[in-house]
């Protein structure tokens, strides 16, 4: 195309198309161009828009050729006419311009032929889906073989069971839940309530926590100053089997976004490109209690995850594909990626674990309850309570018997339920089922059960034995200890042997013992070859076996026998004083089921100590103030301790 830029260019263009009646005539060619790459109807409404209308059929050549600039570069404020002599300035910008027109309609023509080609197919699928409604409408969806399925699933809905045992079994109301007194008024003052609480509940598996807190929002529900309505919800999951994608395409607690390619959201939502959230647990359970068990075992970032929707009580989604102005949009979607998912909800998270295992960020936004171990009596209670509601009658010795194999209420009656199916395949009477011991050992040996205290008190006095009390998942244990002394073959080569599984800290507790007893009565480790031993290996996590460890080298070094009816705790200090330890209640309890006299705690622990019937509890603040409650009259002791 000529440049007006180039003078050149002028003297060519003043030899192709001579004076005016040339110019005029490509003037006119350019009109005709212009007029076959819009379409003359176009053209023409393109110059009433352009005021140019007029200029175009004007006889002077400089009106033609601003009208032509105008509707070229579709600009209405271009109004000077060139001027004569400089037609082929203005007519070179214009032939650039018309060059770029009609390349921009080609390519608008092709797309445009594109999407034709796209409606055509989409129009050819939509008739196609037309088709298939009407085929559905006049014959139906079904077939012989979706119809035979169908009629199948009619017969297993017919077909049940009826409720399963433990469903009868389980408590009804908070009144047949047995020894969580405490536990209950506790919970009760914490969710039934004006302004409930979130809760972890601590305990031993099997006492009841989950009955607990189902009936407990039964009875606040109930109540008309507490904010939950009639139909608030339960909602119930296992912290150790919450999964979840770190992406977020899947997360059943808090709720994800299934986007339309690689998650599969609904049919009608994938063609469209819409992502489509699904609600978490937390929403499902909004204006309730969502109840968490084995809290601790969640994903620890999950935890975290949970944290801001405590603090929100909303959950937010968001996605990439998300369009706000895209009119296909729902409502609903449109709403939850503007506003969120409402999670206004009460959590109720149950552990075995340790409160210190629990993240201190849940702990501090939660209330703390703790449930208690069961007694052998009152497992005999949940037993022949549990017998009544199967409509059986049990043995003289059967509730004693199955409360000697476990502690937990939910194993003992699960016990229970075997032992009167046994006893019912026995005579094959419903009506008039008794269980007797018969039946129960059957279970225990189908079942490979061991009795859960092995370990039981002796009224009897022996030398190097004593009964040290741990505690694992808020139970209490009897640990047994002993200990031997042999001669040495050289002198003061002698040394303390000990079983490395029972851990670290067992081992501490043993130097220190050793030391303690160098320093108190005088005598040397090193003259004897002293072998203590943890009965069963087990890892003793804490220094609440000083003490024993101490009585029982003492008692192997001076051939003074102690009584096998007390069991004791305490961390051992190498100047012999017994310093406080954790898990009090819990060590008293297992002392109390191995049938213990007495048991021997810190006096550091003073405070720890609640009434326990059965057993007597002597707090001590030394090694000789334990081995006088132990009946030692004249402990061999070189100094004070």
């Amino acid at each position: 195309m000529p440049s007006a830029a180039d003078p050149a260019s002028v003297a060519r263009f003043r030899r192709r198309y001579g004076g005016d009646d040339a110019t005029r005539r490509y003037v006119d060619a350019l009109y005709e161009l212009l007029s076959s790459t819009l379409g003359a109807d176009k053209m023409v409404l393109r110059a009433g828009k352009l005021n140019a209308l007029k200029m175009m059929r004007a006889a002077t050549l400089p009106e033609r050729i601003l009208a032509l600039q105008r509707l070229v570069f579709e600009d209405p404020t271009l109004d000077r006419p060139p001027v004569a002599g400089k037609f082929h300035e203005t007519i070179a910008e214009i032939e650039d311009g018309l060059a770029d027109l009609i390349a921009h309609r080609s390519v608008e023509d092709t797309i445009e032929r594109k999407i034709n080609a796209k409606m055509a197919e989409r129009h050819q699928e939509y008739l196609h889906d037309l088709k298939l409604e009407a085929i559905k409408e006049d014959g139906g969806p079904e077939t012989p073989a979706t119809q035979k399925r169908l009629e199948e699933l009619e017969a297993l809905s017919r077909r049940g069971l009826g409720a399963s045992a433990l469903a009868i079994l389980r408590p009804a109301k908070l009144d047949e839940v047995v020894g969580q007194e405490a536990a209950i008024r506790s919970l009760l003052a914490k969710i039934s309530s004006p302004y409930p609480q979130h809760v972890v509940l601590y305990g031993p598996p099997g006492v009841g926590k989950t009955t607990v807190a189902r009936l407990v929002l039964e009875v606040a529900k109930r109540r008309g100053y507490t904010p939950f309505a009639a139909d608030a919800p339960f909602v119930e999951a296992s912290g150790a089997t919450l999964r979840w994608d770190p992406r977020e395409t899947t997360n059943p607690l808090l709720g994800s976004v299934h986007d339309p390619i690689y998650q599969g959201s609904r049919r009608d939502f994938a063609e469209s490109g819409i992502p489509e959230p699904r609600l978490g647990l937390v929403t499902r359970a909004h204006g309730g209690v969502l109840f968490i068990d084995e809290l601790g075992e969640m994903d620890p970032l999950l935890q975290t995850k949970l944290l801001k929707v405590l603090e929100d009580k909303r959950v937010v989604f968001e996605s990439s594909y998300y369009d706000e102005h895209d009119p296909g949009v729902p409502a609903y979607v449109k709403r939850l990626f503007s506003l969120g998912a409402p999670a206004d909800f009460i959590l109720i998270g149950a552990t075995t674990r340790e409160p210190e295992d629990i993240d201190p960020a849940i702990r501090s936004r939660c209330a703390e309850v703790f449930f208690e171990p069961l007694t052998e009596p009152q497992i005999r209670e949940i037993v022949e309570g549990a017998a009544k509601r199967l409509g059986a009658r049990l043995g003289k010795r059967v509730a004693g018997l199955i409360a000697s194999y476990t502690i937990e209420g939910r194993k003992a009656v699960q016990m229970l339920a075997d032992a009167h199916g046994q006893a019912l395949y026995r005579t094959g009477r419903p009506g008039a089922v008794v269980i007797s011991e018969r039946d129960v050992d059957s279970v225990v040996q189908a079942r490979r059960l061991v009795p859960h205290t092995p370990v039981r008190a002796r009224r009897t006095r022996e030398i190097g034995k004593t009964f040290g009390l741990g505690v694992a998942h808020h139970v209490g244990s009897l640990i047994e200890i002993e200990a031997a002394a042999f001669p040495l073959a050289e002198p003061k080569k002698g040394g303390v042997r000990f079983n490395e599984t029972a851990g670290s800290m067992a081992r501490d507790s043993v130097f220190n013992a050793a030391s303690a007893i160098r320093a108190l009565t005088g005598l040397d480790p090193a003259d004897s070859d002293l072998h203590v031993n943890i009965v069963g290996g087990g890892n003793i996590d804490g220094p609440s076996a000083g003490l024993a460890i101490f009585l029982a080298l003492y008692s192997v070094l001076t051939r003074t026998r102690l009584p096998q009816d007390v069991a004791m705790t305490g961390e051992l200090s190498i100047t012999g004083k017994v310093r406080a330890v954790g898990g009090i209640v819990e060590k008293i309890y297992a002392a109390r089921q191995a049938g213990m006299r007495a048991v021997l705690l810190p006096k550091e622990n003073a405070r720890d100590v609640r009434v326990q019937g059965g057993i007597d509890v002597i707090q001590v603040a030394t090694v000789q103030a334990a081995l006088e409650a132990l009946g030692v009259v004249r402990p061999r002791l070189v100094a004070a301790s």
